[in-house]
């Protein structure tokens, strides 16, 4: 899942960044509205996690200018902010917010709300996503076909996910790309056919299907 982390405190924001990354997102991380706000308009995210108090321009002003704009308007969006008020909650929560959180925060608390967050945008009521004899456990990072365990590297599994969450659906290589790297990785031209191949290897050839001219989408695994 590529994630946008908006929050203007250096200590806090490489905290938050260096944990989300551990979880297996890719983030980018910006330290002010203005910044924030053209990342939006140029990347396509799974998530945002957006602290209030931000430079050059506030939190709750790019929340409710997401909300108005087609793009954004269902994009997740999980609040961290000091505001500890329950009228700033209910505030946060009524611009458009998905879920809020006070700080300080915990990281395995915010992996988790992230993860389900996640789930709900691609309609999951369990967080076990089943695609025939596998099964993709988001929380444990583990995928297992028939029961039995397979490994899997970060970039493989954050491919599998960003296809099993839009099952149905074919995803381009720029879609791929865009879900595991951030702005400042440098990416191999073939990345994303070496990791397929690697999935199809590992979890069989049905797993991941060849759209010609378009992209990946999940297949009859």
């Amino acid at each position: 899942m590529r994630v946008l982390l908006v929050e203007d405190d250096r200590l806090l924001g490489s905290a938050l960044a260096g944990g989300l990354k551990h979880a297996g997102h890719t983030v980018d991380w910006f330290q002010d509205g203005v910044a924030a706000d053209a990342a939006v308009a140029a990347t396509a995210y799974d998530a945002i996690v957006l602290d209030l108090g931000l430079p050059r321009r506030g939190g709750m002003d790019l929340l409710r200018e997401w909300r108005a704009r087609e793009r954004t308007r269902a994009l997740p969006v999980l609040v961290i902010t000091a505001r500890d008020r329950i009228a700033d909650r209910i505030a946060g929560l009524d611009a458009g917010a998905d879920d809020y959180m006070v700080k300080p925060v915990d990281l395995d608390e915010m992996a988790a709300r992230l993860r389900a967050l996640e789930r709900r945008r691609a309609g999951e009521g369990t967080p076990v996503i089943a695609l025939g004899a596998i099964a993709i456990d988001p929380a444990a990072k583990a995928v297992t076909r028939d029961g039995t365990e397979v490994p899997l590297t970060p970039r493989e599994f954050a491919i599998l996910m960003a296809l099993a969450h839009r099952k149905g659906y074919t995803l381009s290589v720029d879609q791929l790309r865009n879900a595991l790297y951030g702005f400042a990785e440098d990416i191999d031209s073939n990345a994303i056919e070496v990791h397929v191949h690697n999935l199809r290897r590992k979890l069989g050839r049905g797993v991941v299907e060849t759209v010609r001219g378009f992209g990946y989408r999940i297949g009859q695994a």
